[in-house]
């Protein structure tokens, strides 16, 4: 059966995600993210520390630090710093979003969200389903 359009974009944003996470500095997990609207990319992100801090993720227990901001919280902190707007745009993530990402998700005005990985707490994608928002996972 032959691939519909929108499933190969998908795939294809979801893989440049993945490439995107690859940035990131975090030991434990890279997680990638890209937000497009009309068929163009507007924004990217990767978790990791905020600007002007230390690359490192995790302290000497190996746990990740509380500053830490994920993937999807700085793609959408680019866009609110841009003259984009992220309303009515898909979201493509590499690790489905945690309960507070899921707030800023929907409050960002995304009205779709593409993730290829699920994270360990759903509460989220429930959030997310609920609050209207089309939620897809896809495999890579």
């Amino acid at each position: 059966m032959k691939e519909k359009k929108q499933e190969r974009y998908d795939k294809a944003y979801l893989r440049m995600a993945l490439e995107w996470g690859k940035l990131s500095h975090c030991k434990r997990k890279q997680v990638g993210a890209l937000i497009v609207k009309d068929r163009m990319i507007i924004s990217d992100g990767f978790n990791g520390t905020p600007t002007g801090f230390e690359n490192h993720c995790e302290d000497e227990d190996n746990y990740t630090k509380w500053y830490v901001l994920h993937a999807e919280a700085n793609a959408i902190l680019k866009v609110a710093s841009s003259t984009q707007s992220c309303k009515g745009s898909t979201l493509y993530l590499t690790l489905s979003p945690c309960r507070e990402c899921s707030k800023l998700i929907h409050q960002a005005g995304i009205i779709r969200l593409v993730y290829s990985k699920e994270y360990k707490d759903r509460t989220g994608i429930d959030f997310l389903k609920n609050a209207g928002v089309i939620v897809e996972q896809i495999s890579l």
